[in-house]
C-alpha cells in the first residue's frame, strides 16, 4: 500500500489537534484522581491519554475510512486488537501520550506518536512533540525529516559511529529478566554515558537527529516502537532484537538495540549482552 508524505502529514495534524484539545489543556493540571496505575507504579495511564486517543481514533477513522486503530490505551482493554496490525490492509498504532510518567510528573518531556503498518509492516511513522510543535517524519523507504510548524523541514540522520566507549546510549532495563539484567547493568560502565528520558518518543527523535548512539529496550509494545524504529532506520541507523532478526511491530518481545550502522550493532550488543 502507498502512504504519501500528504498521508503522514494529514496523520501528524491529528495527532497536533489532539495534543492542543486535550493533553496540553490537562498538563500540570492533573488532580490525583485523574492518574491510575495500570500494571505497576511505572505504568500509568492519565485522562489525557484516554481522551487524547478517542480523539485520534475517531480523526483518523474519518480521514482513512475502513481503517483499523490500535491505541494503547484500547488495547489495553482489548488485547486481540492487537491482532490487527498483521491483518488488516492498513491500520495506526497510536500512543496518545508517550512518556505518561514524566507527563503526569509535570516534565515537559512527552510526545505523541502514530505508526502506519500494512499487514505487519510498518510503512510510515511519525512522533509529534506538542511542547516544541514539530513533528519527526518518516516514510519506508522514503526518508526520515523533522518538520516545524511554520513548514520548514530538515532531513534526519543518525550519528556518525564512534567506538563504544564513546557511544551516548539511551537504555531501558526496566524489564529485562533476570540474569539478563544484571549482566546489562553490570556491563553498562563499557559505555561513554546511559541515560533513560523515560519516554521513547524523545529517545528516538534524538536517536534519529544524530545527537546520541544507542538505544535499547526490552519490552517491546507496538505504540512505544513501531514509529520510533521506522524512523531511525529511514534516518540511516540499524537496528535488530537481540538475537539478530529484523523488528517487526507484531514482536512484543526479543529486546532491541538501535544503533548508527550495523558494525556498531554488533559491537554494542558484544559490549552489553556478554559477561
Amino acid at each position: 500500500m502507498l502512504f504519501s508524505s500528504d498521508d503522514i502529514r494529514r496523520v501528524g495534524a491529528i495527532l497536533a489537534a489532539a495534543a492542543r484539545s486535550e493533553i496540553l489543556p490537562r498538563f500540570r493540571r492533573l488532580s490525583p484522581a485523574q492518574v491510575r496505575r495500570k500494571t505497576s507504579a511505572f505504568d500509568l495511564v492519565t485522562e489525557a491519554d484516554e481522551a487524547a486517543e478517542a480523539v485520534i481514533t475517531a480523526a483518523l477513522q474519518s480521514a482513512f475510512p475502513g481503517c483499523a486503530v490500535i491505541g494503547e490505551e484500547s488495547a489495553h482493554k482489548e488485547p486481540g486488537l492487537l491482532d490487527l496490525i498483521a491483518e488488516a490492509p492498513l491500520a495506526f498504532i497510536v500512543d496518545p501520550v508517550d512518556g505518561t510518567r514524566n507527563f503526569a510528573s509535570s516534565l515537559p518531556l512527552f510526545g505523541v506518536m502514530a505508526a502506519v503498518t500494512s499487514r505487519g509492516e510498518t510503512i510510515a511513522g511519525v512522533i509529534h512533540d506538542p511542547i516544541s510543535q514539530d513533528w519527526a517524519y518518516a516514510l519506508g523507504g522514503g526518508g526520515a525529516w523533522l518538520e516545524e510548524e511554520d513548514g520548514r523541514s530538515s532531513p534526519l540522520r543518525v550519528a556518525d559511529p564512534v567506538p563504544v566507549s564513546a557511544m551516548d546510549c539511551f537504555i531501558g532495563t526496566n524489564y529485562l529478566p533476570e540474569p539478563l539484567r544484571a549482566t546489562i547493568s553490570g556491563n553498562l560502565s563499557r559505555l561513554g554515558t546511559s541515560n533513560s528520558l523515560r519516554c521513547a518518543a524523545h529517545e528516538y527523535r534524538t536517536a534519529a537527529a544524530g545527537y546520541c548512539h544507542l538505544l535499547l529496550y526490552s519490552r517491546l509494545m507496538p505504540w512505544d516502537h513501531a514509529a520510533g524504529a521506522l524512523i531511525h532506520r529511514e534516518a540511516g541507523g540499524y537496528s535488530a532484537h537481540f538475537d539478530g532478526q529484523p523488528y517487526l511491530p507484531t514482536h512484543f518481545a526479543g529486546g532491541l538495540i538501535c544503533a548508527p550502522d550495523e558494525a556498531s550493532w554488533h559491537l554494542a550488543r558484544a559490549a552489553l549482552l556478554e559477561r
